[in-house]
């Protein structure tokens, strides 16, 4: 429509902008993007608020999993396109003289654009961070408290809004995303966020409950991708795009296509559904180590170096049914690493030593 290419190309010269202006700050936005990033709550956020608070932790997974869920059918349904393929295939540039956006490593994303998964991410797991952190200062009554806790709640949430307004502009700034992407993504975030801080139920989730949850995102998905198939609407029209206006085809990564987050995330629910019903987390985190700060700063740094390993894993892309079955694997025994295996381990670790000491 005339309302969105005129939308579409003032964020063109917005990009425009900010690569001519804030080229000295790329390394600094490049890490921005990094930390938008939605795969790192599972190997860094998650990790470090589980073993401190077990339902924040737990929040944390629910909320990216099915933020992420949200932000795939916001994708299917808002049809958007990403600014390094839009400007080549527009009509609305006189004598095709369309402007020149330059790519980066990670701009080649290859699913729709709108809203912006990385601003969602980030939105949802740092308003739960924030919020966890002044429930904490929320309950200081006396006068000098009640200062302190607006001054942290200024700070915090000055905090929230610099690393959400920077992750914008990152992704803006390497053409993946249209300013407008990126604010409806934070907002978006925000929403589903603020949805669960009124969801206890997920903290006594059994088994079960998981496993329901995680087929029905899965055959909703699936369900609602193969009847707009019938109805010949493709939903994956965007990968040949990426792929026909991606500066370098080793750009291209299957683990950007919309299917790929789906499983990604669907596999973490999965992991950390298995973990916290499992016999070693009761063991472990219910027993009475898991009330010593040692036991925590342990559980915390084993966990941490033990997921840089899962890095080192390189899943094979040459088949991507099998890709996407080992990437479910994968995701699952991050949480499952976290939440069970190095608890029991530390714990382990501690009673062997107790024994020897007694």
């Amino acid at each position: 429509s005339t309302k969105m290419d005129l939308l579409h190309s003032n964020g063109v010269l917005i990009i425009q902008h900010l690569q001519r202006d804030y080229r000295a700050y790329q390394d600094f936005l490049y890490f921005m993007s990094h930390v938008g990033d939605p795969r790192n709550i599972f190997s860094i956020y998650f990790p470090l608020w589980f073993q401190l608070n077990q339902v924040v932790g737990t929040k944390m997974i629910w909320v990216a999993v099915i933020g992420d869920w949200f932000n795939l059918i916001f994708k299917w349904i808002l049809f958007g396109h990403r600014p390094y393929w839009w400007v080549q295939e527009t009509m609305i540039y006189p004598n095709q003289s369309s402007p020149c956006l330059e790519q980066f490593p990670i701009t080649c994303e290859t699913g729709p654009g709108s809203p912006s998964g990385h601003a969602m991410g980030s939105s949802c797991v740092w308003y739960v961070m924030v919020t966890a952190a002044l429930s904490y200062t929320v309950r200081w009554k006396d006068k000098s408290a009640v200062t302190l806790h607006r001054l942290t709640w200024s700070f915090l949430w000055s905090v929230f809004w610099i690393i959400q307004i920077s992750v914008c502009i990152s992704r803006v700034f390497i053409a993946t995303h249209f300013p407008h992407q990126v604010i409806l993504g934070v907002f978006a975030g925000i929403l589903v966020a603020e949805a669960f801080e009124h969801t206890p139920a997920i903290q006594t989730a059994s088994l079960r409950t998981y496993i329901k949850t995680n087929f029905f995102l899965f055959i909703f998905a699936l369900g609602f991708y193969l009847v707009l198939k019938l109805l010949d609407i493709d939903l994956l029209w965007s990968v040949p795009k990426a792929k026909k206006w991606c500066a370098n085809p080793d750009w291209i990564n299957i683990d950007t296509t919309p299917f790929a987050g789906l499983v990604r995330n669907l596999g973490a629910l999965f992991g950390l559904g298995i973990g916290i019903n499992s016999e070693m987390f009761i063991l472990s985190c219910k027993g009475k180590n898991s009330c010593k700060i040692s036991f925590r700063i342990l559980c915390v740094a084993a966990s941490l170096a033990t997921l840089q390993l899962y890095n080192f894993v390189k899943i094979p892309t040459h088949t991507e049914y099998l890709f996407y079955i080992l990437s479910f694997c994968k995701s699952a025994a991050m949480p499952l690493t976290v939440v069970a295996l190095v608890p029991y381990c530390v714990h382990s670790l501690m009673r062997t030593t107790e024994k020897k000491l007694n």
